[in-house]
């Protein structure tokens, strides 16, 4: 499938898997870009920029096939210096550049100069036309179903996909509630011209993370996600479990008094570790989407990515053609 952002990134399916933290490291970039598709490292999941330096050095040592670097721009308690992140973006000779949180326009000439493909998330259409106007290459399109942060206004993919193609012409990547062959045909019916995947890549065997988070994501079904943070207007889906039940009761019980202080003593980065690298899928919360639903197996990147490319072939080719020759 040739599109726009087969071509602007040099790759041979329009796939792009999500740059997560602590999921998306050299391991996982390598195997999806060796796939044909666009691997991603997460920059901050590194922690300093000279050791994001070395992750790419060892990403480039595992695929000489293109590959990003994705760079979240958000408030934490420590801070970071991004600066010195895009530094070693811009100087690690690599084909794109993720951003997602806050607005990345102070960055963007230096991505530009570096020769970067930009690609940047957005989870509504007035922020998606504010990432063409600063001159974003594409705009992956994040909807409701998404891991991570779906925004506060609560657009589905299958609006919020199509508003955005109407609107843009850049091209955008569609991204939450994809995991197959199907939701490909379906993105690029909507007007994407390709998908981008985030917990379809953690249950994969190159996923650096422990096994028992890619089992806990093929046991859950599509409505066993939670939505935190909420009061904060800064909402984010992750995996239900006992953590998330109780960070729901609390956000209940403290009411419009809420703070982020009153519990973060159960998302704080130790439990994180616990969470991905431990197996201890009780310790903290998982960061998941409602695409849990469609996922029932752990395959490689390479028969991942194959598949979804050979289902959406043959959903193209034979079920929807066979439809028009019926009439």
């Amino acid at each position: 499938m040739k599109t726009r952002i087969t071509e602007l990134l040099g790759i041979e399916h329009p796939i792009v898997q999500g740059g997560m933290m602590r999921v998306s490291r050299a391991e996982l970039a390598s195997a999806v870009s060796n796939a044909g598709g666009l691997g991603i490292i997460s920059a901050l999941t590194q922690s300093t920029p000279e050791d994001l330096e070395k992750e790419i050095v060892r990403c480039k040592s595992m695929t000489d096939k293109p590959f990003g670097v994705n760079l979240t721009i958000l408030p934490t308690v420590k801070p970071i210096p991004f600066d010195e992140y895009v530094d070693v973006i811009c100087n690690a000779d690599i084909k794109a550049v993720e951003t997602a949180g806050q607005n990345p326009e102070q960055y963007i000439p230096r991505f530009k100069a570096a020769e970067l493909i930009h690609l940047h998330k957005a989870v509504t259409v007035r922020h998606c036309l504010k990432a063409q106007q600063l001159g974003v290459d594409i705009v992956t399109v994040d909807g409701f179903e998404c891991a991570g942060h779906p925004g506060e206004e609560d657009i589905p993919g299958l609006v919020l996909i199509p508003a955005a193609a109407d609107a843009l012409e850049i091209p955008i990547l569609a991204s939450g509630g994809f995991g197959d062959g199907r939701g490909l045909v379906a993105a690029l019916a909507l007007g994407a011209e390709g998908i981008n995947m985030g917990t379809r890549f953690v249950a994969t065997r190159e996923a650096p993370v422990h096994n028992n988070v890619k089992q806990a994501i093929v046991a859950a079904a599509e409505n066993e996600t939670d939505l935190l943070y909420r009061p904060l207007k800064n909402t984010a889906r992750f995996l239900r479990n006992s953590v998330t039940q109780k960070i729901l009761e609390i956000q209940r019980a403290r009411g419009n008094s809420f703070q982020f202080s009153d519990i973060v003593d159960y998302v704080k980065g130790e439990k994180q570790d616990l969470v991905w690298y431990k197996g201890d899928t009780g310790a903290g919360v998982l960061s998941a989407g409602m695409v849990c639903g469609i996922i029932h197996d752990i395959p490689t990147c390479a028969e991942l990515i194959k598949r979804i490319v050979d289902d959406a072939t043959t959903i193209i080719n034979q079920r929807l053609s066979a439809l028009i020759r019926a009439q």
